[in-house]
């Protein structure tokens, strides 16, 4: 039985080249998201061309205000559904340019999850909740016993 070593395509002299199966020692590249591409064509401007990521950081910025100028439930409620926009928007574009950082699936799981939870958590807040869920008073009452 003999045993070839594995060859890739010719090389610039026509031979064919010797190849590994073993990682490069450095990465030289890494690929881009899908998704990753411009949101807008070449020649518009750069804030044009990523305007999805700068729509979820501009609301998140808004929301962040909001919460310091005293309007807590508001703010936070904006940050969550800022999160859940980006969601969207990656899960319907075709490219969001710098909005995508993982893949799509990754993204959109990662934006939904977070965003729901601090959407929930801004109208359960106390006091005065917009959002009242019995049963977690019941598990609040069931483990710290006075």
């Amino acid at each position: 039985m003999t045993v070839r070593d594995a060859v890739s395509a010719p090389g610039p002299d026509g031979e064919p080249r010797r190849v590994t199966r073993r990682f490069p020692l450095f990465t030289r590249d890494t690929a881009r998201p899908e998704g990753g591409g411009r949101a807008a064509p070449r020649d518009a401007p750069a804030p044009a061309r990523q305007w999805p990521i700068l729509a979820v950081t501009g609301l998140v910025g808004l929301g962040l205000l909001l919460t310091a100028l005293d309007a807590f439930k508001a703010g936070t409620l904006l940050i969550g559904v800022a999160l859940l926009a980006g969601a969207a928007m990656r899960w319907v574009l075709p490219d969001v340019g710098m909005l995508a950082v993982r893949s799509r699936f990754t993204d959109l799981v990662t934006y939904g999850v977070l965003g729901a939870t601090i959407a929930l958590l801004a109208m359960m807040a106390q006091p005065n909740p917009w959002l009242e869920l019995p049963f977690l008073d019941d598990t609040l009452h069931f483990t710290i016993r006075t």
